[in-house]
C-alpha cells in the first residue's frame, strides 16, 4: 500500500514540475532536499526548485497552486523571503507537504561563473542563521534531481557543477583564517559571561570551519543542517569532532573557549 501511494505522489510531483513550466518565465523544475539524495525519511518534504528567468507570473504560480490542492495558496515573489531565497510557497499534496523555492536562473549561473574564478559571498537570510554562502546555488544545481527542463538549460548547468571548481575549493580553505578569529572575539566575552556572544562567535566559528572541510574535500555545502555531522565523517578530521564543538556549544564558558580554539587550530592544520 505504501509503494503505490509513494508512486502515486510521485506521479504527482512530476506532473505539477511539468505544469509549473508552463508558468510564464518558469524555466526549469528540480528535486532538492533530501528527497533528491535518497537521505529522506517517509515525512520529509518535497523540495521544488522552481528557475526562472526574468519576470515569473506570480499569479500565475498561485493558481495553479490553488488548483493542485483545492485550496488558496499564498506565493511569495521574488524577493519575499529575503535577498537570497527568492520566494516560493508551501503546499499540501495528498497530506504531503511540497515546498516550492524560486531561483532566479540568471543569478544563479553568474554565482556559478564566480564560483569556478573562486569568488563567493555571504548574506543575511532568513532560515540561514550563519548565513547563506552563495556557492550553495551551485550544489543545489549539482545535487539536484531535474523533473522538467524543456530548454535542456538546468541539465547542462547541473551537469557543469558536478566538478567542483579547484578555485572556490582553495578560497574557502583560506577562509578558515576567520574561525580563529572567531574564538578570540569570544575569549574576551566569556569571562564576562555574555552568553549570547560567545554563543554566536563560536556558531561562527563552527560554522566556518564546516564550510572549509567540505571545500577540502570538494563536497557542496548547501547549509547548516547536518553540515556538523557531514563534516565530521569527512577522513583526517581531528577526532571526536562532533562531541568537541558539541561541548564548546554547551559549556559556553572560557574553558570551552579554550577548546574550540585548540579544535580549531587542529582543523586548520589538516586543511593545508
Amino acid at each position: 500500500m505504501n509503494n503505490r501511494l509513494n508512486s502515486a505522489l510521485q506521479d504527482a510531483i512530476d506532473d505539477m514540475a511539468q505544469r509549473l513550466t508552463e508558468v510564464r518565465g518558469v524555466r526549469a523544475v528540480a528535486l532538492g532536499g533530501s528527497r533528491a539524495r535518497g537521505a529522506h525519511r517517509p515525512g520529509s518534504d518535497w523540495d521544488l526548485g522552481v528557475y526562472y528567468r526574468g519576470e515569473v507570473d506570480v499569479p500565475g504560480l498561485a493558481a495553479l497552486a490553488s488548483e493542485l490542492t483545492g485550496e488558496r495558496v499564498e506565493v511569495a515573489g521574488p524577493g519575499g523571503w529575503g535577498p537570497w531565497v527568492d520566494g516560493g510557497a508551501w503546499l499540501s499534496v495528498d497530506g504531503a507537504a511540497v515546498d516550492w523555492i524560486l531561483r532566479d536562473l540568471d543569478r544563479v549561473e553568474r554565482v556559478w561563473s564566480e564560483c569556478r574564478a573562486g569568488r563567493y559571498e555571504t548574506g543575511v537570510q532568513a532560515g540561514h542563521p550563519l548565513g547563506f554562502w552563495s556557492p550553495a546555488y551551485a550544489g543545489e544545481v549539482a545535487m539536484c534531481r531535474v523533473l522538467a527542463d524543456p530548454h535542456g538549460e538546468l541539465t547542462v548547468l547541473r551537469e557543469a557543477t558536478q566538478r567542483y571548481p579547484e578555485p572556490l575549493r582553495e578560497a574557502l580553505v583560506r577562509a578558515a583564517w576567520e574561525a580563529e578569529f572567531s574564538v578570540a572575539a569570544a575569549r574576551k566575552s566569556a569571562g564576562s559571561g555574555d552568553a549570547l556572544h560567545v554563543a554566536l562567535c563560536l556558531s561562527r566559528a563552527f560554522g566556518v570551519l564546516v564550510q572549509s572541510l567540505h571545500a577540502h574535500h570538494r563536497v557542496w555545502c548547501l547549509n547548516e543542517k547536518g553540515a556538523l555531522a557531514a563534516a565530521a565523517a569527512f577522513p583526517g578530521v581531528p577526532k571526536d569532532f562532533t562531541a568537541r564543538v558539541t561541548a564548546a556549544l554547551t559549556a559556553l564558558d572560557p574553558a570551552a573557549v579554550e577548546s574550540a580554539g585548540e579544535l580549531v587550530r587542529e582543523t586548520r592544520a589538516r586543511l593545508t
